[in-house]
């Protein structure tokens, strides 16, 4: 129908302050006796915005076939709050095919709530009393009763409304939206209010939907027992608002507020929602000192054992020889782990550089020329008869030589000659976690730990956005599921921290930082000479590890040119590193520098190049 429309409800708030300025500028009004009538601003206005059907097809009142209508509004106020309704619409010069009445059900309360109007036994009959068919619809807060009036002088329309009630400063107040929209223009609407006591103050507003303009008359009868209103020729998007006050005690009740949708009511900081941050608070600060008691394990024990492994890792070995002992024997790719809880680029490479001092592989350093990249050649050797390899050790092994004896480095980064290289990294990797279990510096791998808790974490941040948009939607908690997403922001972020050593780990990782500050002093220097090559090239790999490659570099070329007999100098003096034709040993800092730098780079690239392989796959 062209009269229901869409009706929105309109932010406009009328203060007390306005409508008295409008009260107190309006003219006295002449009712048909005659008798004239001063606006009472004692009521406050209303704060309902108005809502208007769509006027196009709507009867002028200028028209000779227009029917003229008015309406008769008795509005009977009980003592438990319920308002009953009764309306005579009566039409002279004809009656429309049907009449369309609009009950306001949602009104604006306040900037948070609407305020709801319970209407319910809406009913008609012709002026004769015989029943009419009422058409009911509820659209947008509004409820629209279309009565069938053709062949009809006029209906009598019946309803309930509960809810306008309200306590007020000494006594009650009654609000309604006495006509909400006709779908045909009204000559003259007069509503009467009548309730078990007196009115003491009224106050109207009338007109447009936004309009603040009074209404046209509004008195307290002869004898001051009703409410009185009148408005006149109101078109079909025009509305009548009223508001009565009554002494204490005339009528019982309280409006029915519900909490209108808006971001700062979504989110609003209630006792409720402030309570479960509170709560997650008490759970984050709770874990957080937690994970504070037991990652300071590891300073208590640099405190209290650092110092048993700051000095020179050396042993007497059975025939009175000295041999390299590095504290509780952990290897160069063990320590990366331990300390930082990863197995990190560095980690690999000084285990590569390890596996080459200690006489598994060789490096030959490849001739070159100029504009053309460095290059080695990485042989595969036995190894010291009765040593033996870790598992990771192992697999190292595999991963860069695979079948073949010898690999050129630029080899390991090419997909064509080495496509599976990626993968037998990542099962080095594995093993070196499960070495910080099996050695049980770790009660679980660190690398699992990590996964379980960030996927803990995006899975409570997912139910959290979840959870929140539910409640902003049906809710005014959604500050409680901002909560959730913030703990689980929480839980991925501090994933990384989850992983914690056993005691057994703090202790080796004391005396790792240790060995590490010892390495760093210049006390490692002073080793004896005819021993120092050997042992300085042991230490090489714990340096990478340290950041302090191209200092012991330098100190191990030193060393050799120091220690060396010219003839051992022209064999390269190194057994494990091998130069081209006019390589000299004081160019070996610079080539060991550039070869830990070109294998963490080759490493490095193979790895984005798998995780990139995986994504397009998954894709």
């Amino acid at each position: 129908m062209w009269w229901v429309g869409s009706w929105r409800p309109a932010v406009v708030a009328t203060t007390v302050l306005s409508v008295c300025s409008v009260l107190v500028t309006a003219p006295g009004v002449v009712w048909p006796e005659g008798e004239a009538h001063a606006a009472t601003a004692a009521a406050p206005a209303t704060t309902v915005p108005g809502g208007a059907p769509d006027r196009t097809g709507a009867v002028g009142l200028g028209s000779a076939a227009d029917p003229l209508i008015t309406n008769d509004v008795r509005l009977e106020l009980d003592r438990a709050g319920v308002l009953h309704g009764e309306e005579t619409i009566t039409f002279s010069g004809g009656a429309p095919a049907e009449f369309t009445r609009a009950l306001t059900e949602t009104m604006l309360y306040d900037t948070d709530h609407d305020r709801k109007f319970e209407v319910t036994g809406v009913e008609a009959t012709d002026l004769d009393g015989s029943p009419l068919a009422v058409e009911v619809e509820k659209t947008d807060g509004t409820l629209y009763a279309r009565i069938p009036t053709a062949a009809t002088a006029g209906v009598v329309l019946t309803y309930r409304v509960g809810g306008t009630v309200s306590e007020v400063t000494q006594g009650v107040q009654m609000e309604w939206r006495a006509v909400g929209a006709y779908s045909h223009t009204v000559e003259s609407t007069d509503v009467t209010v009548t309730a078990p006591m007196p009115p003491e103050a009224l106050s109207c507003l009338a007109g447009e939907p936004r309009s603040a303009m009074y209404c046209t008359a509004s008195d307290m009868g002869p004898e001051a027992g009703v409410a009185h209103f009148l408005q006149a020729d109101m078109e079909p998007d025009d509305r009548l608002d009223i508001v009565v006050n009554y002494p204490s005690g005339t009528a019982e009740g309280e409006p029915i507020l519900t909490r209108r949708w808006s971001l700062a009511s979504a989110f609003a900081v209630t006792p409720a929602t402030a309570g479960v941050f509170g709560l997650l608070l008490v759970v984050l600060v709770g874990g957080l000192a937690v994970l504070i008691r037991v990652r300071g394990r590891d300073e208590r024990a640099l405190r209290r054992e650092a110092s048993e492994g700051d000095h020179a890792p050396v042993e007497e070995g059975e025939r009175g020889q000295l041999r390299f002992a590095p504290p509780d024997d952990v290897h160069p790719g063990q320590i990366g782990t331990l300390i930082d809880e990863r197995v990190d680029i560095a980690d690999l490479t000084g285990a590569v550089l390890d596996l080459a001092v200690r006489g598994y592989i060789r490096l030959e350093e490849l001739p070159h020329e100029h504009f053309t990249s460095v290059d080695w050649r990485l042989v595969r050797l036995d190894g010291p008869p009765g040593e033996t390899l870790l598992a990771s050790e192992w697999l190292l092994l595999d991963a860069l030589f695979g079948e073949r004896r010898t690999v050129r480095l630029s080899q390991l980064g090419s997909p064509r000659a080495s496509a599976d290289f990626p993968a037998r990294i990542d099962r080095v990797r594995e093993e070196l976690y499960r070495d910080m279990v099996r050695l049980k510096w770790f009660a679980r791998s660190p690398s699992q730990v990590r996964t379980r808790w960030s996927t803990v974490g995006m899975a409570l941040t997912a139910a959290g956005v979840v959870l929140t948009g539910v409640l902003a939607v049906f809710t005014g908690a959604a500050f409680s599921g901002l909560a959730v997403v913030i703990a689980g922001a929480a839980v991925t972020a501090g994933a990384q921290y989850m992983p914690a050593k056993t005691k057994l780990g703090s202790s080796v990782y004391a005396h790792t930082m240790g060995f590490r500050d010892f390495l760093l002093s210049p006390r490692a220097e002073q080793a004896l000479p005819g021993r120092r090559v050997e042992l300085y090239s042991r230490y090489l790999p714990y340096a990478v590890i340290f950041d302090d490659v191209d200092r012991w570099a330098n100190i191990l070329a030193s060393a050799a040119l120091a220690d060396l007999t010219p003839e051992e100098l022209t064999g390269d003096g190194l057994a494990w590193y091998t130069g081209p034709r006019e390589w000299r040993i004081e160019d070996f800092a610079d080539s060991i520098t550039t070869f830990v730098v070109s294998l963490t780079g080759i490493i490095t690239n193979t790895r984005r190049l798998r995780a990139l392989n995986q994504f397009q796959r998954s894709r």
